[in-house]
């Protein structure tokens, strides 16, 4: 993180920026530090945290090692209802209120869907997802092909991931904090059900509401997480998968670690992408792709 708040366009030095954040410094460097990078950076560590979070809390609701926070169509709901703010002429707090709206419309548009007229299974919850997030995708583009030329490079930044605009990191932030608070102790419980229902309730767990939490925590994690910093990939599929093979599977150590680590890369991917072609930025979504990809299939060769 002060790697992060020392480079950029303008860079500064550790002593520099450790000057400021104890209350000296000359105005240019608090400016730039406090009102610029400590907001973009904080809500960086947040955001990598609440998806990978997700990302581990789905991969033991669906028992799918492969599964990611985007995995049910949240991800297209927020899109959707950010791109219609855009559309609207909205500023930022309206845009961030369509998403968060759009991601809960999809979660209960998916669970809905899935439930019908009996209960729900971890594939049909899955298959639903798949085909939700399909439909989402269809009315983006749709928006996309329709919207004026000079808003496109803005719908489409935000759809890449962006955290240019980001003002308050605090609300997500005390969201992480209180889920992993109220997680941390559920890990026993969520320890057996990664093994099945039928398991876990032959042992004494309360598998359906279990279930249901754990859905409900995961989709407003990853809904907070759309809305701050826009779609952003493989943070909550690849960090999970990684330490799980350096950790185990004890959900009382994934989760917590998963909080740290997802919160560092994206805060390294953020850096990469305001450094590489400054002063100009990239989407920090872009760089996630890019490093996650060869990371995630390095995972798989070496757990083979």
């Amino acid at each position: 993180m002060l790697l992060s708040l020392s480079v950029g366009s303008a860079s500064l030095s550790l002593m520099d920026v450790w000057a400021v954040l104890r209350g000296g410094g000359n105005a240019l460097a608090q400016t730039l530090v406090l009102e610029l990078r400590v907001p973009r950076t904080l809500a960086a560590f947040t955001t990598g945290g609440l998806l990978a979070v997700a990302g581990a809390l789905m991969q033991v609701l669906l028992r799918n090692p492969l599964a990611d926070p985007y995995v049910l169509g949240l991800s297209g709901g927020a899109s959707v209802g950010a791109l219609v703010a855009m559309l609207a002429g909205m500023g930022g707090m309206v845009i961030s209120g369509s998403a968060f709206a759009g991601a809960l419309a999809s979660t209960l548009l998916v669970f809905g869907l899935a439930h019908g007229t009996g209960s729900w299974t971890p594939s049909r919850l899955l298959l639903t997802g798949v085909v939700v997030a399909a439909g989402w995708g269809a009315v983006i583009t749709l928006m996309l092909a329709i919207s004026p030329a000079e808003r496109l490079p803005g719908m489409l930044y935000w759809l890449m991931g962006d955290l240019s605009y980001v003002r308050s990191p605090w609300p997500p932030m005390v969201l992480l904090a209180i889920v992993c608070v109220l997680v941390m102790p559920l890990g026993r419980s969520l320890n057996v059900l990664a093994r099945g229902p039928q398991q876990a309730a032959a042992l004494g767990v309360d598998v359906r509401p279990l279930e249901w939490g754990i859905y409900v925590v995961a989709s407003v994690l990853t809904a907070a997480a759309v809305t701050t910093a826009g779609s952003i990939g493989f943070v909550g599929l690849v960090i999970p998968h990684m330490l799980r093979l350096l950790l185990g599977n004890d959900q009382r150590l994934i989760l917590p670690a998963c909080a740290l680590a997802g919160g560092t890369l994206l805060v390294l991917a953020d850096t990469l992408a305001r450094t590489i072609i400054a002063p100009e930025q990239l989407p920090v979504g872009v760089i996630t792709a890019l490093l996650g990809v060869p990371t995630f299939l390095f995972l798989l060769y070496r757990s083979r």
